[in-house]
């Protein structure tokens, strides 16, 4: 349904996946198989479509993840905001982030969901986030015929390990959260504020 809106439609879908935090395979995949079945896409045009589509959905979920951060106490917040400071001084720090995780199969829902709960607003994480991933997007499209039907195969048996990864994930965003990054990035020292459910 979505292959006959061509370009359109396939720029929607990325959108909802990526706005996703979770239970959405490799976005890189939907563009590849989009691209098999397909031969009138061109290459190019679907690489811009598809990183733009998933930078904004990613921009949705970001914006989604600062709900969480009233849930999160005033130390954390002062906590996390430093961190934010820290990126932001450096000269390419928010842009260097965004491009790694973009670039890699690192899980760029964690990474946008920590900036949403950091309240991140800088323009150099969504070019390094969108960049990235016309790279990533590129060199996949350009070996999907070798590379796409392992990978269709794998995940068509791996929803637990779908699920295992995702709620890794979010794991990972409680730990990031808890991290003292004052005391981290001053004194190198890695020590946690402890969330105040664990004080009882």
């Amino acid at each position: 349904m979505l292959s006959e809106l061509s370009y359109l439609g396939i720029f929607l879908l990325l959108i909802v996946m990526n706005a996703s935090p979770i239970l959405m395979p490799p976005t890189w995949i939907v563009l590849a198989s989009f691209y098999n079945i397909d031969p009138a896409l061109d290459q190019p045009t679907l690489v811009i479509v598809g990183a733009t589509g998933a930078l904004i959905g990613r921009i949705i979920l970001m914006y989604i993840s600062r709900f969480f951060r009233r849930f999160i106490g005033t130390e954390r917040k002062s906590n996390l905001d430093k961190l934010a400071e820290f990126m932001k001084n450096k000269k390419y720090g928010f842009f260097s982030a965004s491009f790694l995780f973009a670039i890699t199969p690192l899980p760029s829902n964690l990474l946008f969901m920590a900036y949403g709960i950091m309240k991140v607003k800088n323009i150099a994480l969504f070019a390094g986030f969108w960049i990235g991933r016309v790279i990533a997007y590129y060199i996949m499209l350009s070996i999907s015929t070798v590379t796409l039907k392992p990978f269709l195969e794998l995940f068509d048996d791996s929803l637990v390990g779908i699920l295992v990864t995702d709620i890794g994930s979010l794991i990972m965003i409680v730990v990031f959260a808890c991290i003292n990054w004052g005391k981290l990035l001053t004194e190198k020292k890695l020590s946690f504020i402890k969330p105040k459910l664990w004080r009882f």
